[in-house]
């Protein structure tokens, strides 16, 4: 009798485990649609903690404009977050790929950052060579102004000279 008993006592806790902690919602976010929002929200929160001002001056509120813009509301989004957050693997998979994307975005970014830097630091040192090369020629152009001067002073002197004589 105590092996039939402990027989379904563990048969019932095994058939207890594989019940979904959280009922699938009617209407679910579709779990790629939910990556989005995810990394939608989190550009948007680091945004708004870096540069409040830009979203301020837009009138932009973070969590509304996602909703509005993947047409959810927040009531649909908490259940279906609480959705996927009840299976933790699942769950975490989706924060590293949305942890994996926002990687690849900064790093994407870095390089665009080196490129304008490469490209403004190439620019102020053609500028400068512009500059150096325009005070070499006014200063050539001025020694040869008045070495010009000079010969013709020296000229008018000899013709002086010449006629004096």
């Amino acid at each position: 009798m105590k092996k039939i008993v402990f027989l379904f006592t563990l048969v019932a806790f095994c058939f207890s485990c594989n019940k979904d902690l959280v009922e699938k919602p009617d209407n679910l976010i579709d779990k790629k649609v939910m990556g989005n929002i995810l990394y939608d929200m989190a550009l948007l929160e680091a945004l708004k903690y870096q540069n409040s001002e830009v979203l301020y001056q837009k009138g932009i509120n973070p969590k509304t404009y996602i909703f509005e813009k993947y047409k959810v509301d927040s009531l649909q989004f908490a259940k279906s977050n609480a959705f996927y957050a009840a299976d933790y693997r699942e769950y975490k998979k989706m924060f590293d790929e949305l942890n994996d994307r926002l990687k690849k975005e900064k790093d994407i970014v870095d390089l665009a950052i080196k490129k304008e830097l490469k490209k403004g630091v190439a620019i102020k040192k053609a500028k400068l060579k512009k500059t150096q090369d325009s005070i070499k020629k006014a200063k050539e152009f001025k020694l040869k102004k008045v070495k010009d001067s000079i010969a013709k002073l020296k000229a008018k002197a000899n013709l002086r000279i010449a006629k004096e004589k």
